[in-house]
């Protein structure tokens, strides 16, 4: 409960702006995506005869992932379906909290992706609500790259959770700073997508904090549960999130590839952790 609590303290500043640029939207979602969450989560434990466990607060920590991973035009009850499934289907019919392999919230976001894959549309633009591309929209489509310090600071349209790099970093230092996340995950995120930006002579700060790299690398990809338990094999699984994102956005389909990245590499987490482990315990940190 003392690391949840300390994800969603983490969470609190970008929730905020949010809210802030989107109004109403913003903080229907947030709502909607934790009280779905959370309900399912206690009727799914009822309706088995399971101890309720709300209490430890990681069905909140998904709902509001999942709603800060999505589009301010999101409808509601889209929000609510996604939070479910991610509960559910990808939290508890593994066993519930600690026994899960994929991350709930992205397995939620990718429910929606391929059930509903109009509701991400249309993006909005901050404040005025105007239709609008996302930066790595522009990038993918026509080259463009939208201006370094509008993508730091937020004033971009995008995800909720992914508008300003800035608020992003301060939770994610507040993470580290007490430990509920392990720095060497998003070490390997940030490592790789620098090199690939160096090979290939893309713009660093560009892809760094454009689309849902800085939210994935510190907020998701750091999952203790659902990424390995070693420190080798924490480096690993971050690189291969990292290369993966830039291999989506450069060569891929789509212009965002940060849910398919840490759930693709979800799926090898306990082959990473198998030749990695060593006779030494890990430690923690």
């Amino acid at each position: 409960m003392k690391m949840m609590k300390g994800i969603i303290i983490a969470l609190v500043p970008v929730s905020v702006f949010a809210i802030y640029q989107y109004r109403l939207n913003a903080a229907l979602l947030i709502v909607v995506g934790v009280a779905a969450a959370v309900a399912s989560e206690a009727g799914y434990q009822f309706l088995r005869r399971k101890p309720l466990k709300i209490k430890d607060l990681s069905a909140v920590v998904t709902g509001l992932l999942l709603a800060l991973s999505l589009s301010p035009s999101v409808p509601l009850y889209v929000a609510a379906a996604g939070s479910a499934v991610g509960i559910v289907i990808g939290k508890q019919l593994f066993g519930g909290y600690g026994k899960n392999i994929f991350n709930p919230a992205l397995f939620g976001r990718l429910f929606i992706i391929y059930v509903f894959p109009g509701a991400m549309t249309p993006w909005l633009t901050p404040i005025d609500g105007l239709t609008t591309a996302t930066p790595l929209q522009s990038f993918s489509r026509e080259g463009v790259l939208a201006p370094i310090h509008e993508l730091f600071l937020g004033s971009i349209p995008g995800s909720l959770g992914e508008s300003s790099a800035l608020l992003l970093l301060l939770g994610a230092a507040w993470l580290l700073y007490k430990r509920y996340a392990n720095w060497r995950v998003p070490a390997g995120v940030l490592a790789a997508v620098i090199i690939i930006c160096l090979l290939t002579g893309q713009n660093i700060l560009f892809h760094l904090f454009s689309g849902s790299l800085m939210i994935g690398a510190f907020f998701m990809a750091t999952d203790p549960f659902t990424s390995p338990r070693t420190q080798p094999g924490r480096y690993i699984f971050g690189f291969g999130v990292g290369a993966i994102v830039m291999a989506m956005r450069l060569w891929g389909w789509l212009p965002e590839g940060t849910t398919f990245a840490i759930l693709g590499m979800n799926v090898f987490v306990p082959v990473i952790t198998r030749f990695t482990r060593s006779r030494r315990r890990t430690k923690p940190g």
